[in-house]
């Protein structure tokens, strides 16, 4: 796989001059970096070269570096099954730059950046229906961004009784738990609940 994998990382490094940034090659995967620009251009090639057929898109996913001027990578991983073979694309963004959708070149890339957007605030010039996807109307904020806030929002939900949905402060349900950490073989400095009967033989 590693062979495969780097005489494609020089085969793209050749035909790809001057739009594909660093290739990384590690754990047998292979991440190409490119700009927001090159992007569908690469991802077209990749699509469509013989050599490549990368004709699945997998998942695209966000991750967040608040101390970089970029801070989000987006990135994307695609699947050639002729090959037998994964790459990813790895694109950075801020708050500010459009990164352009891929939907014209893989359809089913549609939800996975609404995803994104929702999540991230990623936002993609040329998405078809770019509107939240997880989140509900009208909610502020981006949940996965390393600076959003824990606290201070509220929970919507359909009430019953009430026949409509109503917004309440978020209630976490389970209360904080101190767990001792414990081998279950060497046996606790306490009795637990049941253990009462084992004891008095």
């Amino acid at each position: 796989m590693t062979l495969a994998l780097n005489e494609l990382s020089t085969y793209l490094g050749e035909k790809l001059s001057g739009r594909i940034g660093e290739a990384v090659l590690a754990y047998d995967e292979l991440t190409i970096s490119v700009e927001p620009g090159n992007l569908i251009e690469v991802a077209t090639f990749l699509r469509d070269d013989p050599r490549c057929q990368f004709i699945s898109i997998i998942d695209i996913c966000g991750a967040d570096y608040p101390s970089r001027a970029r801070r989000f990578d987006v990135v994307y991983h695609l699947l050639s099954p002729k090959q037998n073979v994964r790459i990813r694309l790895k694109v950075q963004a801020d708050e500010e730059t459009l990164v352009p959708s891929l939907t014209a070149v893989y359809p089913g890339a549609d939800w996975y950046e609404r995803e994104t957007y929702d999540l991230y605030g990623v936002l993609f010039s040329g998405h078809p229906d770019l509107r939240r996807i997880l989140t509900d109307y009208g909610f502020e904020g981006h949940p996965l961004r390393k600076d959003f806030p824990l606290t201070g929002f509220v929970e919507v939900r359909y009430d019953d009784e009430a026949k409509r949905v109503i917004y309440e402060p978020v209630e976490l349900k389970q209360e904080f738990r101190n767990f001792d950490f414990l081998s279950p073989w060497e046996g606790t400095d306490y009795v637990l609940p049941g253990d009462e009967k084992a004891k008095t033989n």
